[in-house]
């Protein structure tokens, strides 16, 4: 079978040999400015303003990739054309842009000399891992608070989508402590709600959407999909602080994030949220959305999920441990 493509620096090359120096600012400072679009019916999602979104970060971050955005846009369709095929018609691809400012001469060694002082540019691509989900899509998700704080803006301004995520990674090990099954909502230092590793965190209070102001979390694409849904649907949606108090009263909650789009929080630090269970608001949006793009997109992970279960079942055996 065809091998997936990626497309790296200049060129298309098979997944099998796309690699980064060991030396690579991306791994030695962690410095990566990234973006991700998603497929629905291997076709891109808002493609557009997560491109918007990968440049505004780059000029930021004073990186230019050499190419402009419509020749960017163009090179994702061509690779979505491409590996899309290696999947199933119902399966969707997640479409990642990231770029570093290259390899850095002060870890390469010897190789210094020689080491390429330009900007590290990738596009790849990978399955939406269905199972991955399903079970919160299906129950909702637990969120928790650790100890670990959210980084200020005066650090790192949040509207850069980015890849510098230890304080996510050791918030998420936190979490995970009280529920392995749970997500790390984290907190600014002021106590006020901000957002998940890979989520914006939204609650419903007396028929308004309530989302935490943008002074500390991504403006998310998908939570600009929320904002004009809600418009459609006459809806308010607010920004304004909230703190653990006010999701823990809150009438619902969810997450609003590329890959599922919508995801229901039906906890928060072991205490239920209003009945526990998604609710009208939450169903009213995902509807809709589902609407916009021509599937239901919780049906869709649901049977993909299923699907996959089943065939490592049948692939593995009933009774075959360590599958």
């Amino acid at each position: 079978m065809t091998e997936p493509l990626v497309f790296k620096n200049d060129r298309f090359v098979p997944a099998s040999q796309a690699s980064l120096a060991i030396y690579d600012a991306g791994i030695v400072l962690g410095v990566t400015v990234t973006d991700m679009t998603r497929t629905f019916r291997h076709q891109l999602f808002r493609a557009s303003d997560h491109v918007d979104r990968f440049f505004r970060s780059l000029k930021y971050v004073r990186l230019d990739v050499g190419f402009s955005k419509a020749e960017v846009m163009a090179l994702g369709a061509q690779l979505i054309e491409h590996n899309a095929k290696l999947i199933g018609p119902d399966d969707e691809l997640g479409l990642i842009h990231f770029a570093t400012p290259g390899e850095y001469r002060t870890y390469a060694g010897s190789a210094g000399g020689t080491a390429n002082s330009k900007p590290t540019f990738v596009m790849h691509t990978f399955p939406l891992p269905w199972e991955v989900w399903a079970n919160k899509i299906e129950r909702g998700a637990h969120v928790v608070t650790p100890s670990t704080r959210h980084i200020p803006p005066q650090c790192v301004d949040p509207k850069i989508k980015y890849r510098s995520r230890m304080h996510y990674y050791l918030a998420d090990k936190e979490a995970t402590l009280a529920d392995p099954n749970a997500i790390a909502l984290l907190l600014d230092l002021d106590g006020n709600v901000t957002e998940t590793s890979g989520a914006n965190f939204l609650i419903v209070e007396n028929g308004c959407i309530i989302s935490p102001t943008l002074r500390n979390t991504l403006p998310g694409v998908s939570r600009q999909m929320v904002i004009e849904l809600a418009a459609e649907l006459g809806i308010p949606f607010i920004e304004r602080d909230i703190q653990v108090f006010n999701v823990i009263n809150a009438d619902e909650a969810f997450l609003a994030t590329t890959p599922v789009c919508l995801m229901p929080v039906t906890k928060i630090n072991g205490v239920m949220i209003a009945d526990g269970r998604p609710g009208l608001i939450f169903q009213r949006l995902h509807d809709l959305w589902s609407e916009k793009v021509g599937l239901d997109i919780h049906q869709q992970l649901m049977a993909g999920a299923e699907g996959r279960f089943s065939f490592r079942h049948h692939q593995c055996g009933a009774h075959t441990p360590r599958c």
